[in-house]
C-alpha cells in the first residue's frame, strides 16, 4: 500500500470509510468506531489545573463523534515529572492534588455527557526536562546514566542542547522506585477521576523511552544491559498500574523510534528487537499499542512493506493504534515550515484497517485545528485548512 489513495478533499464519494466507523470492544470498553484523538501538548492548565476552557476543549471533539480521546500529556505525582523542555513547556496539568483532580473529574463528566470516552497520557519528561523549572524545580531531572543523549540531530534551540549537555548523576534505586510509584498513584487518581482507562508516555525520548533507547541508557545493572534489561522498568510500571486499575480498564502504551534527540533513531533495527521490546510490556498488562511515527503509512524495516504499527500487531497479537499524517500533506516537524495543506488520505488507512493491519488511527494536528473533523469525514464534508495558529489555542 502506499500514498496513491489522497484525495481531494471534496471528493469523498468513492472512497469506503465503513471499516473506520466499526465499533472496537477494548477491555471495558465500546469504542463507536476507529478514530483516536491523539496526545498532544496544549499548556493551558496554570497551576497544573485545567480549568472549564479545558474541559470544553475536548467536550467538543466528543461531541463531534471522536470514538476515544487520549489527553494530551499530565505530568505524574513525581518532583521531576514535568517542567520546561525544548518548547519551553510551562502551564502542563497535573494528575494529583486536589485541585488537578476536581479539574479533572470536570473534564471526564463533560466528556462522558457528551458519550464519549477518554483515558489521560500519563508523563515524565525525564531527560528532556530542564533541571530548575517545574511545579518542583529543586527536584534534579532523572536521567538513566545521568547523560542527556545525543545532540547533533535534534531539532531543538542551541540554549537548551547547551543546558542539557551537562551530565548528572544516574538513576538511584530509590529515585527509580519513586518513579514506578508515582506512575501507580496517578493512575489511581485518573480512575478516581472518572478516566476509561490509562494512555502511558513511553516514547519520544522521555523518560521511559530513555531506558528503553541504548543512547541514553548504558547502566550494567539490571535495568539496563541489553534489551530485556532496557525495558525493566516500562513493565514495572505497567505492572503497578495494572495493578491499581483491576482487569477490566485498558492500558495504552505509546512506543516510538524516533526521539526528539533524533528523528533517525531506533529502538528496534529489525522485527526481532521490535518483538524484544513490546513483548514484556505485552506479558505486564498492555492492552493496545499506540505505536508513534510522523507518517502513519511508512514501512517499519527495510524489505517490507508492513507498517512500524503493522509490525506490532504482527509480534504481539494486541490491538495496535496508528497515528501520523492523517488528513495533512506534511509530518509534524516539517508542518512548522508552512506550506500544510489538508487532504483526504483516509482510503488508505480504511484499506490498512479492513486487512487487520492495525486497529485503530490516531489524529492529532487535524483535529487539533478542527473539532469536527471526524464528523466531516463521515459525512464527506470538507476539513478546515491547516493552520499554525490552533496550536495557540483551545478550538
Amino acid at each position: 500500500m502506499n500514498s496513491t489513495r489522497e484525495q481531494p478533499i471534496n471528493d469523498r464519494a468513492s472512497t469506503d470509510l465503513a471499516p473506520l466507523f466499526q465499533p472496537l470492544e477494548l477491555g471495558a470498553l465500546s469504542l463507536p468506531n476507529r478514530f483516536v484523538m491523539s496526545p498532544m501538548t496544549r499548556q493551558h492548565s496554570p497551576d497544573g489545573v485545567p480549568g472549564e476552557n479545558v474541559a470544553g476543549y475536548y467536550r467538543r471533539r466528543a461531541e463531534a463523534g471522536v470514538g476515544m480521546i487520549v489527553t494530551e500529556g499530565i505530568g505524574i505525582d513525581q518532583p521531576a515529572a514535568i517542567g520546561a523542555g525544548s518548547m519551553g513547556e510551562d502551564n502542563i496539568p497535573l494528575l494529583h492534588g486536589d485541585t488537578a483532580l476536581a479539574g479533572w473529574r470536570r473534564v471526564t463528566e463533560e466528556v462522558h455527557a457528551a458519550g464519549g470516552l477518554i483515558v489521560p497520557q500519563l508523563w515524565h519528561m525525564g531527560v528532556i526536562r530542564m533541571s530548575g523549572t517545574g511545579p518542583v524545580p529543586d527536584a534534579p531531572s532523572l536521567r538513566p546514566s545521568g547523560i542527556w543523549g545525543p545532540s547533533d540531530k535534534a531539532m531543538m534551540p542551541p540554549p537548551y542542547l547547551e543546558a542539557m549537555a551537562e551530565r548528572t548523576a544516574p538513576m538511584s534505586e530509590e529515585d527509580i522506585a519513586d518513579v514506578i510509584a508515582g506512575f501507580a498513584r496517578s493512575a489511581a487518581n485518573a480512575k478516581a477521576v472518572g478516566f476509561d482507562g490509562i494512555a502511558i508516555h513511553g516514547a519520544h525520548g522521555y523518560l521511559l523511552d530513555s531506558f528503553l533507547w541504548a543512547a541514553t541508557n548504558q547502566r550494567a545493572d539490571r535495568w539496563g544491559g541489553n534489551i530485556a534489561g532496557r525495558t525493566r522498568l516500562a513493565a514495572e510500571v505497567i505492572r503497578a498500574i495494572r495493578l491499581v486499575l483491576g482487569p477490566e480498564l485498558p492500558i495504552f502504551y505509546r512506543w516510538s523510534q524516533w526521539k526528539l534527540h533524533d528523528y533517525d533513531a531506533a529502538n528496534a533495527t529489525n522485527p526481532q528487537e521490535m518483538e524484544a521490546h513490546l513483548a514484556p510490556l505485552a506479558e505486564a498488562g498492555v492492552d493496545c499499542f499506540d505505536i508513534s511515527t510522523r507518517v502513519f503509512s511508512k514501512p517499519g524495516f527495510p524489505g517490507s512493506d508492513l507498517t512500524l504499527a503493522g509490525w506490532a500487531k504482527k509480534l504481539t497479537g494486541k490491538t495496535v493504534m496508528a497515528v501520523g499524517g492523517v488528513g495533512l500533506s506534511k509530518d509534524l516537524q516539517s508542518s512548522f515550515g508552512g506550506g500544510t495543506v489538508a487532504i483526504d488520505n483516509l482510503g488508505e488507512v480504511a484499506a490498512r484497517v479492513e486487512a487487520g493491519e492495525f486497529d485503530l488511527i490516531a489524529v492529532g494536528r487535524s483535529l487539533l485545528v478542527d473539532p469536527r473533523w471526524v464528523e466531516k469525514a463521515r459525512a464527506g464534508e470538507p476539513f478546515e485548512p491547516f493552520s499554525l495558529a490552533a496550536y495557540g489555542g483551545l478550538s
